[in-house]
């Protein structure tokens, strides 16, 4: 601005000196201000664009930064969906991981409670075939000796089979308990035994 100020003195001044007819001497001097002006005005242009390109630089320079932030700011979000679909994933799978260990844990203890019973019945079954195994040795000792029937125990299924040693002769036994009833058979047995025991 004082370039241009300065330059519209000298400009009035070379009108004023052209209009009076002043002496050369002034002339002389007006135009020497005048090429100082001219010298200055380039310099102050010279310089004008040199801060221009200094401008230009520096904005072209924030602009590549701003995208460069741009895309970092995009990538780092894309990362971030990915990471929170990642954490949901994990959540999801925790969750069943869970649910799978509680009905684990329970089917535990369902089976603990189970292994206790059996423990307890098989203590019971122990305590009860103690007592029962001798006295229905007992009982059946006592009905050989009373039936005098010896039994074969290796027949195929549904035969009763075995030899009655009567009073006089030994008899074999073999019945059929597919064809004949339950009730026949305890007659038949019973009626061989004698009542003179």
């Amino acid at each position: 601005m004082a370039a241009f100020r300065d330059m519209e003195e000298v400009s009035q001044g070379l009108l004023s000196l052209l209009g009076a007819n002043r002496a050369e001497a002034q002339q002389r001097r007006l135009l020497g201000r005048h090429e100082q002006v001219v010298e200055r005005l380039l310099e102050t242009q010279d310089s004008a664009e040199q801060r221009l390109r200094e401008i230009l630089a520096a904005e072209e320079e924030v602009a590549q930064s701003l995208l460069d932030a741009k895309e970092r700011a995009h990538q780092g979000g894309a990362e971030l969906q990915q990471l929170e679909a990642e954490l949901r994933k994990a959540g999801e799978e925790d969750t069943r991981l869970k649910a799978s260990l509680l009905q684990l844990t329970r089917e535990l203890e369902e089976l603990k409670e189970t292994e206790a019973s059996l423990e307890r019945q098989e203590r019971e079954v122990d305590e009860d075939t103690t007592v029962t195994i001798p006295s229905a040795v007992y009982v059946a000792q006592l009905y050989r000796q009373i039936s005098k029937i010896e039994w074969d125990y290796e027949c195929e299924p549904g035969m009763v089979k075995g030899i009655h040693h009567g009073p006089s002769v030994a008899q074999p036994v073999q019945l059929d308990s597919t064809q004949l009833s339950k009730k026949f058979i305890s007659d038949y047995l019973w009626n061989l035994v004698g009542t003179d025991w």
